[in-house]
């Protein structure tokens, strides 16, 4: 089957920067922005998006590119004889899975919002009343039944019609209209009475807010959100990749869907803090912000069901551009791997993401009790976890040692791939920071996630979920070794005639071992 392919350019950097695009942009980067000193944390966040970010996205769409396969495929095709890359694939499968698993209901939560705030079910309602309308909506799985499946139905309904038709096309309106609405609301929040202490909070630099924080913290918090944000390690670039002609370098393509994602951040920011400020209320991060905090500004400001209409359509629109993203991975796994049609892998899918999705939604009532990860956790905190803290950094270590190592692509492929076509070329002079260094801050990050979710329990908890991780480590990194075959004597006799000169010259007999060549 031929491999479907982009209309235009401006699609691909839609759709990808729509699936890098999510709701982390909004509940969280504009609250480390402002804890962590403004614009001296946004600089050291940009620093790292340059030096960690866009090294690992052009990575996965080489190998995207080159193989014109998803993630369930592509290491296969350019994999060394006798490697063990491709068994990364199963990772990287279930880390799709696992995502939408959880992320198809949030998408249902904003739309639900949308509706109810379009309805007026927030005007005039009290601080202790919209707290309750959220905690109604926890407990109730009948309405999150509902508006996940809705999500589900939307989101696959797209990718059933095709990349050019489907997914590129509505992805492009979506994309658009996201961008729009989000400039309308940062201009309204902006103008707000009082808004102008949160634009100064949010935009001017506070040095010593990032000392009172811990200079480390901020390091650190701006590393992570620059990894994080890209949604980068399982697959969902590389797919992109694969529907990709070479007439562009993708370099420069990485960095128009990375500036992209930021700009959007930015404006999330110029939406949320200066609106905070202008009402008197403690900006926060999380579901917390979204649901509780903004819909308490909404019932006091003019116009405010109309406003917060927009702003759940907002947020829905980014919740549905990644989970389409991932739906198309997912959708191209069937294909690729059983050889499915579009629409039978669509299918199968829509049954299988719905009968998945069940414990996340019921981890909120029937089985609120079940607190996989410590007391007040619930099984969202557990699937947000294997796919935020384990998924994404050890998928991404794999592509960074996959496109730098001898023993798998290597950096000769991985660099002319990247600068085929027209466009910015990739640095080759940072090939030793890409081999060496890299792959150990991601590692960091990746331990530090531990350290952070686990370091307040108990002592032998801590100890406990530390060395799972360091096994888990070990495990996946396992990949990167080729396995040792087996060579038939008929082989081996070739081999040493082949290898040793002095038996090609026909003048002298060595005795080679047989060791040599196991």
């Amino acid at each position: 089957m031929k491999r479907e392919k982009f209309g235009s350019r401006l699609g691909f950097i839609l759709v990808s920067a729509g699936c890098a695009i999510g709701l982390g942009n909004v509940w969280k980067f504009p609250y480390m922005t402002g804890m962590y000193g403004g614009a001296a944390f946004i600089l050291i966040y940009l620093l790292f998006l340059a030096i960690l970010g866009l090294p690992i996205i052009v990575c996965e769409f080489s190998v995207g590119r080159a193989s014109q396969k998803s993630i369930a495929t592509s290491y296969n095709a350019l994999e060394p004889v006798g490697s063990r890359w491709h068994n990364i694939r199963w990772l990287a499968i279930a880390g799709n899975y696992i995502l939408v698993m959880f992320y198809s209901m949030v998408g249902g939560w904003m739309l639900y919002y949308c509706f109810r705030m379009a309805k007026g079910e927030f005007v005039q309602a009290t601080a202790a009343q919209i707290t309750e309308k959220y905690n109604d909506m926890l407990l109730n799985p009948w309405i999150l039944v509902f508006w996940t499946v809705l999500v589900i139905l939307i989101s696959f309904g797209i990718c059933s019609i095709g990349l050019q038709k489907g997914v590129e096309k509505v992805m492009k309106v979506v994309m658009l209209c996201l961008l729009g609405i989000m400039v309308v609301l940062a201009i309204r929040s902006v103008t707000l009475s009082g808004s102008a202490e949160g634009l100064r909070f949010y935009l001017i630099p506070d040095f010593e807010r990032m000392v009172d924080n811990g200079i480390g913290n901020v390091i650190f918090g701006a590393m992570s959100q620059a990894f994080f944000t890209l949604s980068i390690g399982m697959g969902g670039m590389a797919i992109f990749g694969s529907y990709l002609d070479r007439s562009r370098s993708l370099t420069g393509e990485s960095l128009s869907i990375v500036l992209l994602d930021t700009f959007v951040a930015l404006m999330a920011g110029l939406i949320v803090i200066p609106a905070c400020f202008a009402f008197g209320v403690e900006p926060a991060a999380g579901p917390g912000l979204v649901f509780i905090t903004l819909p308490n500004i909404f019932t006091q400001m003019a116009g405010g069901r109309i406003w917060g209409s927009l702003f759940f359509l907002f947020l829905f629109f980014a919740a549905l551009s990644t989970i389409v993203g991932v739906f198309e991975n997912i959708v191209s796994f069937g294909m690729d791997l059983f050889h499915f049609s579009r629409k039978k892998s669509v299918a199968i899918n829509i049954v299988l993401i719905t009968v998945l999705s069940l414990p996340c939604i019921l981890g909120f009532s029937v089985l609120s009790g079940f607190q996989p990860l410590g007391a007040g956790t619930n099984i969202m905190d557990l699937e947000d976890f294997l796919v935020s803290n384990n998924i994404l950094p050890l998928g991404s270590v794999v592509y960074l040692m996959f496109c730098t190592h001898k023993n798998g692509w290597g950096w000769n492929n991985f660099i002319k791939e990247a600068n085929s076509g027209n466009g910015l070329k990739f640095p080759q002079i940072i090939r030793g920071y890409m081999t060496y260094v890299l792959p150990w801050i991601v590692v960091i990050i990746y331990l530090k996630g531990y350290y952070d979710m686990f370091s307040k329990q108990s002592t032998p908890v801590f100890v406990t979920w530390m060395i799972i991780g360091f096994l888990f480590l070990t495990l996946v990194l396992s990949v990167t070794r080729r396995k040792k075959r087996k060579i038939s004597k008929a082989e081996f006799h070739f081999q040493a005639h082949d290898k040793n000169p002095f038996l090609k010259t026909g003048k002298f007999f060595l005795p080679v071992s047989e060791r040599d060549f196991l």
